[in-house]
């Protein structure tokens, strides 16, 4: 007797999508419901997938990155049309900036009054093209299935990024024969993951002849799970390695041959190490401005060598004698089997070394003030280096790239690219849930922590035991400072005259809330905070007047840092 091939069943559009995110095994959906996507929250309710309720919907993309980064799975995020399309629109930039997988799903009006300035329309697809890696807007339903499995695949291959998917109410209501088992064909779309052969090859022997060569490994490091290969390759070649601000935790903070974080507040070591180098091998870094400070003084003397997984990046900004396009892990794995043995470098690893014990991160202690950098090295202590660290954007964020040790890739998560203050707080609360037995600091400037704030409840809803550290200085501290530095002292609209009562603002949403002002203080409030169960959150007041050094100063090369020395 000859089987047949069952018939598909028929979904509404809105049962499609929920079948859809079962299928690829999608674990928490992060959104806010409103009028446009009632049919898919009518479906998802009792689906069985978790669903979490932020305040703003900036709050549920911002989580989505977070949880992405620690787990590197997909994050989902559901808005409705109009306002809730546009509010997701700077985390989608952030996502695109520093390379995070989401697919982001956005109510639309229906596609009978598409154009006519519906309530709470806007134009989607013209609005995030630029900030999404691909979008969609889905009006026959029959469509929906492909369109899914292809964002999910476009989201989480090649260089990860946001895929927006834009579906009119009257799709999701609209009932079709559901299939999902549908082939991926996407012939222009094929990610190369496997470097060329000859061109690792040509990495091998600059390699071998270089005198002063130097590793900057960036974020594609960690995306591409490579940081084994790169311990082991940094072993075998003893390459001095140089770390871009969402690399670090690529490789130990405590290994003998890390030079730190390179580029404008960069330790000496690695700037220098940058500037004077005859082999610049970049691995998964896309030569950020904030990195290379002047390109016009940027590695003059060295052998350019870049490794990314995106060809687009390479000769976009710095320009590359030997272009390696494919997965950092694949790369490492190839160079390892070039069987490179330590470079002849032993005068090169002895300079920089001596540049490290010279030129330290500094500042001046004090025993009347509670110094930021030393409440960094507090929580690095109290967590024994082995916290999830989110920070919010500003002067904190630089502190603790500089001062808290990542010994371990993925504990570190902040917004790099783009620069998002607000993201810390609903991306430590993502952080927690896709890491939910450790240790998650959220460390927040005051200006930042008051941009989304209100996601504090989400802390109490999911019994989230963030631990929220807030770096109070009063003022919104890196414009302060460029203020200070550049523009004569005249703090133009940079000092916060007001701020909340961060520790009634804890307690009205159930949380513990304390508040420090002096080293020992803090030494027992976080001591003793952070070892317990439970949300908290920390008012620290710190130096108002401190400034983050060393410092490139914007249109000045690596080599002219200011502030090295107290």
């Amino acid at each position: 007797m000859v089987k047949t091939k069952a018939e598909p069943r028929s979904l509404s559009g809105a049962q499609m999508l929920v079948e859809a995110l079962k299928q690829e095994n999608v674990k928490l959906i992060f959104g806010y419901p409103g009028g446009a996507v009632l049919p898919i929250y009518d479906a998802l309710y009792q689906c069985g997938i978790p669903h979490i309720l932020p305040r703003h919907e900036q709050g549920a993309i911002h989580a989505a990155e977070g949880y992405a980064r620690v787990t590197g799975k997909t994050g989902v995020v559901i808005a409705t049309s109009g306002p809730g399309a546009t509010n997701l629109v700077t985390g989608l930039a952030d996502a695109m900036m520093d390379s995070l997988p989401l697919v982001v799903i956005t109510g639309q009006v229906g596609t009978q009054v598409i154009g006519t300035d519906a309530f709470q329309e806007a134009s989607v697809l013209g609005i995030t093209m630029p900030v999404t890696k691909h979008n969609y807007q889905v009006r026959d339903v029959n469509q929906l299935p492909r369109v899914i499995k292809e964002a999910f695949h476009i989201a989480n291959t090649g260089r990860p990024g946001p895929v927006l998917i834009d579906i009119p109410k009257d799709v999701t209501q609209t009932a079709a024969p559901f299939d999902y088992s549908t082939a991926m064909k996407l012939p222009g779309y094929q990610p190369t993951l496997t470097p060329n052969r000859l061109q690792i090859r040509k990495v091998a022997a600059a390699i071998r002849t270089s005198e002063r060569p130097v590793i900057l490994a960036g974020a594609g490091i960690l995306h591409a799970k490579a940081n084994p290969e790169l311990l082991e390759f940094v072993n075998r070649t003893q390459i001095p390695v140089a770390h871009t601000l969402l690399g670090l935790g690529g490789l130990p903070a405590s290994h003998p041959l890390f030079l730190g974080m390179a580029g404008m507040h960069g330790t000496v070591a690695a700037n220098t190490a940058l500037y004077e180098a005859d082999l610049v091998i970049n691995i998964g870094a896309r030569f950020d401005d904030r990195v290379t400070g002047n390109l016009e003084h940027f590695a003059r003397g060295a052998t350019v060598v870049h490794v990314d997984i995106d060809p687009a990046e390479i000769g976009k900004n710095v320009p590359t004698d030997i272009p390696v396009v494919g997965d950092a892990k694949q790369a490492m794995e190839m160079l390892l089997a070039e069987n490179l043995t330590v470079t002849n470098a032993d005068s090169w690893r002895t300079y920089l070394d001596n540049l490290k014990n010279e030129y330290p991160l500094w500042y001046i202690n004090s025993d009347e003030e509670l110094k930021p950098q030393k409440l960094i090295e507090l929580v690095a202590e109290v967590t024994s280096g082995e916290a999830v660290v989110v920070t919010d954007v500003g002067q904190h964020q630089m502190w603790a790239a500089q001062f808290y040790p990542f010994e371990h890739p993925h504990r570190f998560v902040t917004s790099g690219g783009l620069g998002t203050m607000g993201f810390g707080l609903p991306a430590a609360i993502g952080a927690q849930l896709g890491n939910r037995d450790g240790t998650v600091v959220a460390l927040l400037g005051d200006g930042g922590f008051q941009m989304t704030m209100q996601e504090l409840a989400l802390l109490v809803d999911y019994k989230l035991p963030v631990k929220v550290v807030v770096v109070n200085n009063g003022s919104l501290g890196m414009v302060r400072q460029w203020q200070e530095l550049f523009f004569g002292g005249r703090y133009s609209e940079s000092l916060l005259q007001t701020g909340p009562d961060f520790v009634k603002l804890a307690e009205a949403f159930g949380i513990p809330g304390f508040r420090v002002t002096t080293f020992d203080e803090a030494r027992e409030v976080l001591g003793r905070e952070l070892q317990c169960e439970g949300p908290v959150v920390i008012d620290c007041r710190v130096t108002p007047g401190e400034n983050v050094f060393p410092m490139v100063p914007t249109g000045k090369g690596l080599h002219e840092m200011v502030g090295v020395k107290p």
